[in-house]
């Protein structure tokens, strides 16, 4: 069998949601708030504003570290996959890097839809055995005397990297601190971008 033997994808996205919906496991309505939510709410942007007060508001980054679902919630960010996070604090001596060896679990809510290099078997596999030289072709070198941490992300962990804050950021507000966390500064593959 080969590609062209199957139907566009479409046909068997459409497929699969009506057999679901004719099923009575999924209504219409359920479908299209889970296409809104991955469309429109579930962004690394969220992630990126989680981090920042974080780093701006120590009372909060206690709660984020201790019980990180409850305080990604108090700033809104929940609901499905964003349930069971866990904050990793990247600090000078050690740096965290996630990974999903299964699948591609993600954060949902607060970093988003998972990308296609990090659901790549190639990521999946060798970050795990060699994450170093992994973070070095994705731009991203480690010292040596700083330990790299892999955590996997699984069903029943979800796991954030609070990148560590950039010098020159002193008395940035939280939009302007959240504007220098990107995706891969959530999943511990590339450091806060420096400030401009």
């Amino acid at each position: 069998m080969n590609k062209a033997d199957f139907a566009p994808i479409e046909a068997r996205a459409a497929a699969v949601k009506s057999a679901l919906i004719d099923k009575g496991v999924l209504t219409t309505d359920v479908i299209d708030h889970i296409v809104h939510l991955a469309a429109e709410e579930w962004r690394h942007e969220n992630g990126s504003r989680v981090a920042a007060r974080a780093w701006s508001d120590p009372a909060f980054k206690t709660r984020l570290l201790d019980d990180a679902t409850a305080a990604c919630a108090e700033l809104g960010y929940e609901g499905p996959q964003g349930e069971y996070i866990v904050a990793l604090e990247d600090t000078a001596d050690r740096h965290n890097v996630i990974v999903c060896t299964q699948c591609s679990c993600t954060a949902w809510p607060i970093i988003g839809l998972p990308t296609d290099w990090y659901k790549s078997p190639e990521y999946r596999a060798r970050v795990v055995r060699e994450p170093r030289p992994v973070l070095r072709e994705l731009g991203l070198e480690v010292p040596d005397d700083v330990a790299v941490r892999v955590w996997e992300t699984s069903a029943e962990t979800r796991y954030m990297v609070i990148p560590l804050r950039p010098a020159g950021t002193e008395g940035w507000s939280e939009a302007q601190l959240a504007s220098l966390v990107t995706r891969e500064a959530l999943i511990g593959t590339a450091m806060a971008l420096p400030p401009l």
